[in-house]
């Protein structure tokens, strides 16, 4: 059989067919050496272990956040031999493994977003008192999902809750997350609060809630966001970045809507409160009526007795000037034509002269003066 001759490209296509087709997509654990970042894009670094090394290539954009090298991260990618650089592996995901390098990675991606601001207390925003709209962000068959329900129907009723079915955990979990986050930012009206929730579990479980990515897109949500997962030992970065924080999915249930029965105590206390208020401004105006009427009624009587006091005054006024009571008392009205007589020097001798008297009228001429 005669041996098949390649030239450097042909030798290079058939190599990545055959990975294609034999390994389309490989995992692989080691410790991370040789790690940068060229350009603010592209990222190159290399797992090893006791005996081999093995170069990986990609974007900024799959990364979980700041790594450096002597980390345990597993690796997701596509194996390839490229024409000018020879092998590596394309990698599409990468995520610290093992208690110790989680919580490194964890802590350095903690310290770059401190440093930002992301978890300042003036970033956070109040959630709604009592939304009718929730945005949830969990698996569906979890009983984080199922607790969460549970609560939220026995506190409150009437609530729209709109699911976003996402892996709460490995490496899928946070593009699935974020890729929820950016769904609900598209929604018309947006949700009132956003809940993203999961229980408990190991470092490992909980990694996608120390995503750089995913912290990111809940500190640049629209909305105000709860994050709960459940655990007490440490807080996630996406808890830090949230607008509040709940210890489990039960409690992001009694911390996003108020307890009916409370809010109907309140507003029994509140009804007996007003009603007893409403009481005693009744009573109050009453007893102001009361003076109102005793205090016009004085003032009507006092004002009348005077008016009485100056019309008797006044009627013994015009007694005094009463011309008929002059003549009673033996005066008379003399009167030429219609002129009054006054004086001795209006009459002259021969004058017909009208004398009024106080029981009638008498006629006199004037003989002499």
């Amino acid at each position: 059989m005669k041996d098949v001759i390649l030239s450097p490209t042909d030798f290079v296509a058939l190599v990545n067919q055959t990975l294609e087709f034999a390994y389309p997509v490989v995992t692989i654990e080691g410790e991370l050496c040789n790690f940068r970042v060229v350009k603010n894009r592209w990222v190159y670094f290399s797992l090893k272990d006791e005996a081999s090394t093995v170069g990986f290539f990609g974007t900024v954009y799959a990364l979980p956040g700041p790594l450096q090298d002597g980390l345990r991260v597993q690796v997701i990618g596509q194996p390839k031999l490229h024409p000018q650089f020879g092998f590596s592996v394309t990698f599409t995901s990468i995520a610290p493994v093992g208690e110790g390098s989680i919580k490194k990675a964890a802590d350095l991606l903690r310290a770059k977003l401190f440093a930002e601001g992301l978890f300042a207390p003036e970033r956070k925003r109040p959630l709604p008192a009592t939304p009718e709209r929730i945005g949830l962000i969990t698996a569906a068959a979890s009983a984080a999902y199922a607790d969460f329900i549970k609560i939220l129907g026995e506190r409150w009723g009437g609530v729209e809750v709109l699911l976003a079915d996402v892996p709460v955990q490995g490496q899928e979990a946070p593009l699935a997350v974020v890729a929820a986050l950016e769904h609900f930012e598209q929604t018309n009206p947006l949700v009132d609060v956003l809940v993203i929730t999961r229980g408990g579990g190991s470092a490992g479980d909980l990694a996608a809630f120390n995503d750089e990515r995913v912290v990111r897109a809940i500190a640049s949500s629209r909305t105000p966001t709860l994050v709960a997962i459940g655990h007490e030992v440490d807080v996630s970065l996406a808890e830090l970045a949230a607008d509040m924080r709940a210890s489990t999915p039960t409690n992001a249930a009694q911390v996003v809507v108020p307890d009916r029965t409370h809010i109907i105590s309140q507003l029994h206390s509140t009804q007996a409160s007003l009603h007893k208020f409403l009481q005693d401004v009744i009573a109050s105006n009453l007893r102001s009526a009361v003076e109102s009427r005793k205090y016009l009624t004085g003032q009507v009587f006092s004002t009348l007795g005077q008016f009485k006091q100056n019309l008797d005054a006044t009627r013994k006024l015009v007694g005094v000037f009463d011309p008929a009571a002059a003549l009673r008392r033996g005066y008379a009205i003399i009167k030429k034509g219609k002129v009054h007589i006054k004086s001795v020097g209006q009459v002259r001798a021969g004058d017909h002269l009208a004398i009024r008297l106080s029981d009638g009228k008498i006629s006199a001429r004037v003989s002499s003066k």
